[in-house]
């Protein structure tokens, strides 16, 4: 398969928006823990809020879409996502956090106006090559600024300043993004045949439940980060760079795997996002309760970090593949918006969980997360079955 070039442009965008704040997410959390002195269940709250309550911007960014325009919406999020790079600027915690917040919730804003302007200038049959180059390009900015944060740290620049680097390369992603043009050929048009989604619906609905449930065991990030920190038996900045450097492992597998996907056809995605996405993905997150009780040191945290970010490759980019074919062309938006909403209401409480239970032990919050992951993908296997002996499926 072989992308358009649209993909690349939009996946180059979201590489320079992914340098600018994919740093600032990795450092969030060692600013709230080490610096802030947050405890867990403050900092659970924190990223619930942060990461969670951006559904309702997910799902108002879907439907701006649909009402004004896919690139216009995009546009406008991606310009506003610097207010993140302001977060070192106070010691207060609930102004660092809102700060972070404001940011995240536009980027939340614009990621399904993005989906939806590339689903909307690309041909059916190009979709999964298109989303798997977006999702390469997208994390692959987030390594690139993963090495930059290391490096700033290391050259001892302060957390004012290692949170405000992320500034520069969202602007240039605005621009670039602001400055591609729509494929003319592709006009935007609704169906007059029935839909993949009416011919679907139990995949489409099963697909939406699974991924609420899968964000109920989608924690933040930066539970790993801290945990990998916690756990290096080295000095308090290398401890950091430690916790950092799981985030870029994350990220570069992550970007591996879309750009694999983006050259291959795969047979059935649905079957493919069940078991290799969100299975895989409970598999790698029990993998850290393996390492945390049998104390297997960073090798362990790594490898079960690698798995978990292969299958978070495969979830970014069969979702928004899937859903784009399952929905009217005239309600791209919407239909990314309930992906991407669906997704954060879960993240919410998963956070929420997440961070009473590290409290008492961080065994006990993997443990919980890697089991909902696992009951996802059942929940997609047990409605394509469904589906498969009512007829259709062609996805």
């Amino acid at each position: 398969m072989k992308a358009p070039r649209i993909a690349y442009f939009v996946g180059l965008s979201a590489m320079f928006a992914d340098m600018g704040y994919q740093g600032a997410m990795a450092l969030l959390p060692v600013y709230l823990v080490f610096v802030l002195k947050l405890n867990f269940i403050y900092f659970g709250i924190a990223e619930a809020l942060i990461f969670g309550f951006g559904s309702l911007f997910s799902y108002l960014g879907g439907k701006l879409s649909d009402r004004y325009g896919s690139k216009n919406v995009a546009v406008a999020g991606n310009s506003l996502i610097p207010f993140l790079s302001f977060t070192g600027f106070t010691y207060i915690p609930l102004i660092s956090v809102g700060l972070f917040s404001t940011g995240w919730w536009m980027r939340n804003l614009r990621s399904p106006a993005r989906r939806a302007f590339l689903a909307e200038n690309t041909e059916e049959n190009e979709r999964t090559s298109s989303f798997g180059i977006l999702h390469s390009l997208d994390v692959g900015g987030g390594i690139i600024s993963i090495l930059i944060l290391v490096i700033l740290i290391l050259l001892n620049f302060t957390y004012k300043y290692l949170f405000l680097f992320s500034i520069f390369p969202i602007i240039i992603s605005t621009l670039i993004l602001a400055s591609i043009k729509s494929n003319k050929h592709l006009p935007l048009k609704k169906s007059n045949k029935k839909t993949v989604l009416e011919n679907n619906k139990y995949i489409f609905y099963g697909i939406i439940i699974a991924t609420s449930l899968f964000g109920f065991g989608s924690y933040s990030m930066g539970f790993p980060i801290i945990t990998v920190a916690q756990n290096a038996d080295y000095s308090q900045s290398l401890k950091i760079i430690s916790g950092i450097v799981s985030y870029g492992i994350f990220l570069g597998f992550s970007s591996l795997t879309g750009y694999i996907l983006s050259r291959v056809n795969i047979k059935s995605q649905i079957s493919s996002l069940a078991i290799f996405g969100y299975i895989l993905s409970g598999a790698g997150t029990l993998g850290i309760v393996i390492t945390l009780i049998y104390g297997l040191g960073l090798p362990g945290f790594y490898i079960s970090i690698i798995i978990a970010s292969v299958a978070f490759g495969i979830v970014e980019t069969y979702e928004p593949s899937i859903i784009s074919k399952s929905v009217d062309a005239s309600k791209l938006g919407a239909g990314m918006g309930i992906l991407s909403s669906s997704r954060s209401v879960g993240y919410f409480i998963a956070n929420l969980i997440m961070g009473f239970l590290y409290e008492i032990s961080p065994e006990f919050s993997y443990a919980y997360a890697g089991i909902v992951s696992i009951a996802a993908g059942i929940i997609i296997l047990a409605f394509l079955n469904i589906q498969r002996k009512l007829e259709p499926v062609k996805i």
